[in-house]
């Protein structure tokens, strides 16, 4: 069983192959060896396999590596709360940092950690401790500092503030030049430690998140945990259904031509759909109004757009199947869902 979940969003991997890019690679070889086209880079809702996205690492490290040694460092820097989905209104909703901390645990496993992640307390301090021994070791620094980074930048949407460190540890011997490294934690950090750990004053917990709000609190986490349990259903060939169905919206392919990509009858595939408690409809019901959450965020896009853009015949049938799915209609979706990304920073 693999250390950290299999089936994750693009939007890591977008991040990375941005990283990339601006350090003078090419989208081709960013994406080498994935098998990930252009299409499905910008597509929110394409799902993406943690090999995959070790890929990319693995192309980033051997293009940017040495020359760029604090690689790491700067890939973290650009994880964004509304990197996370679903997960990062959570937190940025969530009363105080304590909150957010134990409730970002909990969900961790709707992140891109490769890091196990966990707290410890005691009278004064707290430290946030990542445990990367599962990762294979040529990626193992860039994943540590990308994920410690990414902390930090957390810590700084969700307060508006550089968090004030008492300590930092890395496991990884000290690299030639530490400048970057004290630039952005604020501290000078310590290498050749027995873990990976940050740490701060404990009563930084007790503050108050500017943007916390109960209600979305609330729906928030209750996304989290249906999104969650949602993944860990759509694996093996439940997952590669929804992956080609993902990929032609407009269009979708009927049963036959989706278990003819997949070299097997329809009569199989409906058995394998079956097994995993689902049906093709329920697949193509559940694509169709992740992506209506995604076109909804658009300010200027209406019901009929989307319906057309989601093969549709009737824009009445989009409606009740979207009121059906979320027990509500697409409009008051929409203004709830523009209310909380104004509160993201």
């Amino acid at each position: 069983m693999s250390a950290w979940p299999e089936q994750r969003s693009i939007n890591s991997i977008r991040v990375l192959v941005e990283l990339g890019q601006e350090q003078g690679m090419l989208l081709r070889d960013c994406l080498a060896g994935t098998q990930l086209s252009a299409y499905q880079l910008q597509n929110s809702q394409t799902q993406v396999s943690a090999h995959q996205e070790l890929t990319v690492v693995d192309n980033l490290i051997g293009h940017l590596l040495p020359k760029t040694p604090h690689l790491g460092l700067l890939a973290g820097q650009k994880y964004k709360l509304n990197t996370f989905g679903i997960w990062g209104f959570a937190l940025i909703s969530s009363p105080t940092l304590r909150d957010a901390l134990n409730l970002g645990i909990r969900y961790v496993d709707l992140t891109f950690a490769f890091n196990q992640v966990r707290l410890e307390e005691d009278e004064r301090y707290v430290s946030i401790i990542l445990d990367g021994e599962a990762i294979p070791s040529p990626y193992r620094r860039f994943l540590v500092e990308r994920d410690m980074a990414s902390i930090m930048t957390m810590f700084h949407d969700l307060l508006n503030i550089k968090a004030p460190l008492t300590q930092l540890h890395f496991q990884a011997p000290a690299p030639t030049h530490i400048l970057p490294y004290e630039a952005y934690f604020g501290i000078c950090p310590q290498f050749n430690q027995a873990n990976n750990r940050i740490v701060f004053e404990r009563h930084f917990l007790q503050l108050a998140i500017p943007h916390r709000n109960a209600n979305t609190a609330l729906i928030s986490e209750f996304q989290c945990r249906e999104l969650l349990a949602r993944r860990e259903q759509r694996l093996g060939i439940a997952g590669r259904v929804r992956d080609l169905l993902i990929m032609q919206p407009h269009n979708p392919p009927s049963m036959e031509d989706v278990a003819q990509q997949l070299c097997m009858s329809s009569r199989t595939l409906r058995r394998h759909l079956q097994a995993d408690g689902v049906s093709y409809r329920l697949l193509l019901d559940e694509v169709r109004m992740a992506l209506a959450e995604e076109l909804l965020t658009l300010e200027h896009i209406t019901s009929e757009e989307i319906a057309i853009r989601l093969g549709y015949s009737e824009v009445s049938n989009f409606l009740h199947a979207f009121k059906r799915c979320k027990q509500m209609t697409p409009r008051t979706f929409k203004q709830q869902r523009l209310l909380n990304r104004e509160r993201l920073p």
